[in-house]
């Protein structure tokens, strides 16, 4: 990963299980990130964009699920991943209002990298998240390209940035800069270990509900902070998991449900403002696009998938942290801005462990 300061690097360890090699969910083979950053005075915003195999996703596709925790959201292309419990195009996270250049863009890639579509065989199902970030960024001002979404989708690698970079650069959390984090675990089974890494673009929850490993950080920082407003709880979360564990759909959303194990940790209580959108791959199936014979396809059983449960929600929590502590503190749209968590910890002397 990058020289950024992590929230391990607090002296913070979340949960039992170990990470992978880069605490990402880059961790899990095949999977890469990119981001696009947009950056000037009232404009703060990006794209991020989740590759979650290498090779070309309409062709390979994978076994997919969603899950709503809390609907006040505007993500595009679930309705066709629940259906048919298959995932056929990368995964773009931007802001609310360029959801719609995201796709178009999104769908003129897969058209480029796929010319049957729309010929010999079917359309395409782009799958699009968003989060508003209205409060630092000229939401209403569209900057988000399709040339930036492009960018995103073609700069992709293991090396994920966090904080206030690509979709979460004009994002809050927990009242405080917020943005991209991720995380990954280890599942050590009988028959070999697996991976489950996830990746969120946070902009919900209020500073006094902050917790970290259990520690009311946020009360402590709201009695500190007195001249800070504290925003009500209107944003919401995007959390993307991957996993190379063989899993059938079912299994894959009865993981993706325990993501708010974690959410909650952190102090989240899921307000009615807030949208939270989970969206969960396995790479370890590729449904081909053409018919072809009987196929077979690999899932753990039901007893294995505890560990996998304890796994995600470890992730998401580690995962929110992190965006957090590697936020900066960024000034926008009309002077608005939100304080860096990591600046505040230095200034007010506070200890997370």
């Amino acid at each position: 990963m990058s020289s950024q300061k992590r929230i391990r690097d607090y002296g913070v360890k979340v949960g039992k299980l170990e990470t992978g090699q880069y605490n990402s969910i880059t961790d899990v083979e095949g999977v890469t990130v990119g981001h696009v950053t947009i950056s000037d005075s009232g404009t703060q915003t990006g794209v991020t964009a989740i590759l979650p195999h290498q090779g070309n996703m309409f062709k390979q596709k994978l076994i997919a699920s969603t899950h709503v925790i809390n609907g006040f959201g505007k993500t595009m292309g679930t309705i066709q991943i629940n259906e048919l419990g298959t995932l056929e195009s990368p995964i773009i996270l931007t802001n609310t209002l360029s959801i719609g250049t995201a796709a178009n863009a999104l769908i003129g890639y897969m058209l480029e990298h796929n010319p049957e579509i729309g010929r010999t065989t079917g359309t395409i199902n782009p799958v699009v998240c968003e989060c508003n970030d209205m409060l630092l960024n000229d939401v209403r001002a569209r900057a988000v390209t399709h040339e930036h979404v492009i960018q995103a989708l073609n700069s992709t690698s293991k090396q994920v940035e966090e904080g206030s970079v690509g979709a979460g650069t004009g994002m809050l959390c927990y009242s405080l800069k917020g943005g991209i984090g991720t995380s990954s675990r280890l599942m050590n089974m009988d028959h070999g270990t697996y991976t489950i890494g996830v990746l969120v673009l946070s902009n919900f929850g209020i500073l006094s509900d902050l917790k970290v490993n259990g520690k009311a950080v946020g009360e402590e920082l709201k009695a500190s902070i007195l001249e800070s407003r504290e925003e009500k709880d209107k944003g919401s979360i995007i959390m993307i998991v991957a996993t190379d564990l063989p899993v059938t759909e079912r299994q894959l959303n009865r993981i993706i449900k325990r993501t708010i194990t974690g959410l909650s940790r952190t102090g989240s209580m899921i307000t009615t403002g807030s949208g939270e959108v989970v969206i969960g791959f396995s790479t370890a199936t590729k449904i081909p696009h053409e018919k072809t014979s009987v196929m077979s396809i690999p899932m753990i059983h039901e007893e294995d998938i505890d560990i996998a449960f304890r796994a995600i929600g470890e992730a998401t929590e580690e995962a929110v942290l992190n965006s957090l502590v590697t936020a900066t503190h960024v000034i926008g749209r009309d002077g608005n801005e939100r304080p860096a968590f990591k600046d505040l910890l230095k200034q007010y002397d506070i200890k997370l462990t």
